[in-house]
């Protein structure tokens, strides 16, 4: 069954980007570069991207001068980038730009994805959004031993206890890794 993830890594202090939206932060830490396999969703058919990750990555690694770099990342999988804006796209990216909603892209989302599960990239607002739509299976987080003084939150809602269940607290490396699935009410 095809599940949606965010799934993300994180400041100590719960920022997914610095103040200039970098993630330098993160690449600076011992295995941030090369994340350990168990920090990434295995199972992943499609991702999900806002508009500010997508354009930091094709920025980071100079994606529309070396478009090969796009494998590195992405792979073959089909990426939908949520904008409203026209942006440009590596040659070869099977790249998929959404101006509706999570509720209404969420079938062409589904059906690219198969059996595959759906990894919610970044940024938080976005996985905020599939949050309010009811469309969250799980949050999981890498925390970093990093403390930044501000940026891009993590997921910028409120979250009751409630709505979270705690799957798994791992270390892996220099991260402590949780994972938690999302209960729908009612």
């Amino acid at each position: 069954m095809t599940r949606v993830l965010f799934d993300t890594a994180s400041s100590l202090n719960g920022w997914i980007a610095d103040e200039q939206n970098s993630l330098q932060w993160l690449f600076d830490v011992d295995g941030g570069t090369e994340p350990d396999a168990s920090l990434l969703p295995q199972n992943a058919s499609v991702l999900v991207e806002g508009s500010t990750t997508y354009e930091w990555l094709l920025r980071e690694s100079d994606l529309l001068t070396h478009p090969d770099r796009w494998q590195e990342f992405h792979g073959d999988r089909p990426t939908f980038v949520f904008t409203r804006r026209s942006l440009p796209v590596p040659e070869g990216a099977d790249v998929r730009f959404v101006s509706d909603d999570v509720r209404q892209a969420m079938p062409a989302i589904r059906d690219a994805a198969g059996e595959g599960d759906i990894w919610v990239v970044g940024g938080g607002d976005l996985a905020g959004q599939f949050l309010d739509a009811g469309e969250l299976d799980e949050i999981a987080v890498s925390f970093a031993p990093v403390l930044l003084t501000g940026g891009a939150p993590l997921l910028p809602r409120r979250v009751e206890a409630s709505s979270l269940r705690l799957v798994s607290a791992t270390a892996a490396g220099q991260f402590a890794r949780v994972v938690y699935r999302v209960e729908r009410s009612g």
